[in-house]
C-alpha cells in the first residue's frame, strides 16, 4: 500500500486540487441506480478497469466482509422568521446534549435571538461559535425538545439538505433519493453517498455473497467544510456521532478481509481500531500520514477537491495515484460527487 509518508507535498492542501469540468457535477443520480459507473483500481498490479456498477460483485473478493452505514438523512434545513419578520434559514447539525443543537444559520444572529418556525417550532441562540456555527434550544408551545420529538416534527416542515455544490433547491424525488436503501437511525444531513447506488436487487445479492456488517455514522455538516489550511495537518477535523454494534466489532477484531462502503464506515473503523471505543464522537482525519490499518478495500464516490475526502481516498493509495484515477475518470466523463458515480478500491 502506498502511504507517501516521506513526501511533503503530500501535506499541502494545494497539492489536492484537481480541475473538474462543471458538466460533470452530478446534480441528480442515474436511473436505475446501479447503472452508475464503477471504476475499480486494482493495487497489487496497478491496473485500472471500468465497469458499472451493476456489476460490483463480480469485482469483490469473494472472503471479503462488508460494512454498510445505516445511518439516515433527515430534513435538517428549515426556514422561518426572526422577530422583525426577517426569514431566516436553519440547517440543524447534530444534538450536543438532552437539549442544545447545534446550526448553521443563514444571516447575522445574537445571543438570544428566537426563530420561529412552522407548527410552532422555536429556535433560541444560546451561543455564538467562532466557525460560524450556532448553538440552539429547540421548544414548541414553550416546552424543550429532545432529538426524537424534534426530528418528527422536522421530517414534516423541513427539507433534505442537499449538499451546496448541487445549487438547486431540493426536490420531492431527493426524499427517495438522497437516502440509502438501509437507512435506520435518523441523524445525518449527509448522505453516506457510496451506498446510493445500490438497488434492492443488487444489495439482495451482496447479502447472498457476503457477510454484511452494519455500523452508525451520523454525517454531519462539516463533512463539507473545506480545508482551509495551507498544512493538512492543521486542519481541526469535524467530529461525528458513531456506534458500533456487537457483531460488527467481532469482525473487526477478526482476521477477515473487510470492504468498507463509504468513507464514513472507513473512519468509523479505523477510529476503533486505534481508539476501541465503539461509541461517541468519532474526529479521525485520514490521509497520507494517517492511512487505514483496519479496512482493505473502499468503495467511494468522486470528491470537491482540497476535501478531507479526497485525502482520504489518498490515505489508501497516494496522492499521485488518487488524482491521476480523478483525470482518468474526468476523461472517461464520470460524474462527480453525491449522486455521482463510484470507485472501487481493491
Amino acid at each position: 500500500m502506498e502511504q507517501n509518508t516521506d513526501t511533503p507535498e503530500a501535506l499541502r492542501t494545494s497539492a489536492y486540487d484537481y480541475h473538474l469540468p462543471e458538466h460533470l457535477i452530478a446534480t441528480t443520480p442515474v436511473y436505475p441506480r446501479d447503472q452508475a459507473k464503477l471504476l475499480i483500481y486494482d493495487r497489487s498490479s496497478d491496473t485500472v478497469t471500468h465497469s458499472t456498477f451493476s456489476d460490483l460483485l463480480e469485482y469483490l473478493p469473494s472472503e471479503c466482509d462488508v460494512v454498510i452505514n445505516d445511518t439516515r438523512v433527515i430534513k435538517a434545513r428549515i426556514y422561518g422568521t426572526k422577530a422583525s419578520g426577517g426569514k431566516t434559514e436553519l440547517l440543524f447539525n447534530k444534538t450536543l446534549d438532552a437539549l442544545h443543537s447545534l446550526v448553521l444559520i443563514k444571516g447575522r444572529v445574537k445571543v438570544g435571538t428566537v426563530l420561529t418556525f412552522e407548527q410552532g417550532l422555536q429556535a433560541t441562540v444560546t451561543s455564538l461559535n467562532e466557525d460560524g456555527s450556532r448553538i440552539v434550544t429547540f421548544t414548541k408551545d414553550s416546552q424543550a425538545l429532545r432529538f426524537e420529538a424534534l426530528v418528527q416534527i422536522l421530517d414534516e416542515i423541513g427539507h433534505i439538505p442537499l449538499p451546496p455544490y448541487m445549487q438547486r433547491e431540493d426536490k420531492a424525488e431527493d426524499e427517495r433519493d438522497y437516502q440509502t436503501l438501509f437507512a435506520r437511525e435518523a441523524g445525518a444531513v449527509a448522505a453516506p453517498t457510496a451506498s446510493l447506488h445500490f438497488t434492492p436487487e443488487l444489495f439482495k445479492r451482496l447479502e447472498q455473497r457476503h457477510h454484511v456488517r452494519k455500523i452508525t455514522l451520523h454525517v454531519g455538516a462539516g463533512t463539507f467544510k473545506p480545508v482551509e489550511v495551507d498544512h493538512i495537518l492543521d486542519h481541526p477535523m469535524h467530529s461525528e456521532y458513531f456506534h458500533i454494534p456487537d457483531e460488527t466489532a467481532q469482525l473487526l477484531e477478526s482476521p477477515r478481509k473487510i470492504l468498507a462502503i463509504g468513507t464514513t464506515v472507513t473512519r468509523t473503523i479505523e477510529y476503533y481500531v486505534r481508539t476501541q471505543k465503539r461509541e461517541g464522537e468519532c474526529d479521525l482525519f485520514l490521509n497520507p500520514h494517517n492511512p487505514p490499518q483496519r479496512v482493505d478495500c473502499l468503495l467511494t464516490n468522486f470528491h470537491l477537491p482540497k476535501s478531507t475526502l479526497i485525502m482520504l481516498v489518498s490515505a489508501f493509495v497516494g496522492r499521485e495515484k488518487t488524482l491521476a484515477l480523478y483525470k482518468e475518470a474526468i476523461a472517461n466523463n464520470y460524474r462527480f460527487f453525491s449522486y455521482g458515480d463510484a470507485m472501487l478500491i481493491l
